[in-house]
């Protein structure tokens, strides 16, 4: 079984050493390091070549936005999640700006975060569900480029959209909607050309932006998600989207 590989980012060593513990529950994953400050971080990125970056915002030496920025250049393949115990629009703002997937409080349950780990991995974004509420408010809309009040989306795009919301992968999509998986990517691609968004990150912004998925709907999912922690990565949470619609 290939472990997912995951580099720990905290200035706070009993705060790394909490993390290590909670990240040992599941075989599935494995620390490969860990930094105390941002500088740390992008070396030991570019050496380790971790498959996720959980990292803070506020750190000494050099703070987690400007880390993720470098980190996401220099480590295209390295997802950032980032852990931090700011809501703050701004910071989120900054933070997603800068190249995170993911956005965690650290009051977040283990299952919230061992399972947000697996979903940006799998390039999916994912945020807490006080972070998606807040998303999802008009006034605390994150970075969504505007876009014409006509724009309109097939019946497809919008099923498209919802699953990758709900922190789908393609292949997940595929088997939900019954296509093939370069049919997805044709579909994401169309959205992104149709609502000027080129991430993940930002369709999901988006979409919680304009209801298509709600932040109790995304705190059920989490609930589901803890549940099934010991199943592999690709089985989903048993509540399908058309079950619960």
């Amino acid at each position: 079984m290939q472990r997912v590989k995951v580099l720990i980012v905290d200035d706070h060593a009993i705060v790394r050493e909490g993390l290590k513990a909670v990240l040992q529950i599941d075989p599935r994953l494995e620390v490969v390091g860990e930094a105390s400050n941002g500088k740390q971080a992008i070396q030991l990125a570019r050496s380790l070549k971790p498959d996720v970056v959980l990292i803070d915002l506020i750190m000494p030496v050099m703070d987690g936005i400007e880390a993720t920025r470098q980190i996401a250049a220099q480590c295209p393949l390295s997802k950032l999640l980032v852990l931090s115990s700011y809501p703050e629009k701004d910071l989120v703002e900054r933070a997603v700006a800068a190249g995170a997937t993911g956005y965690l409080l650290k009051h977040s349950a283990s299952g919230e975060v061992l399972r947000a780990i697996h979903q940006v991995y799998k390039g999916a974004a994912f945020f807490s569900s006080s972070v998606a509420r807040m998303l999802s408010a008009g006034s605390g809309t994150v970075g969504i480029p505007k876009s014409p009040s006509s724009t309109q989306l097939t019946p497809r795009q919008n099923e498209v959209l919802c699953l990758i919301a709900e922190g789908n992968c393609n292949k997940e999509i595929a088997k939900d909607l019954e296509i093939s998986i370069k049919t997805v990517e044709k579909h994401r691609q169309e959205l992104m050309t149709r609502l000027n968004i080129h991430t993940i990150a930002g369709l999901t912004r988006y979409a919680l932006a304009k209801g298509y998925v709600s932040g109790e709907r995304t705190k059920t999912e989490f609930e589901l998600a803890q549940q099934s922690l010991p199943a592999a990565p690709s089985v989903r949470p048993p509540k399908s989207r058309r079950a619960a619609a």
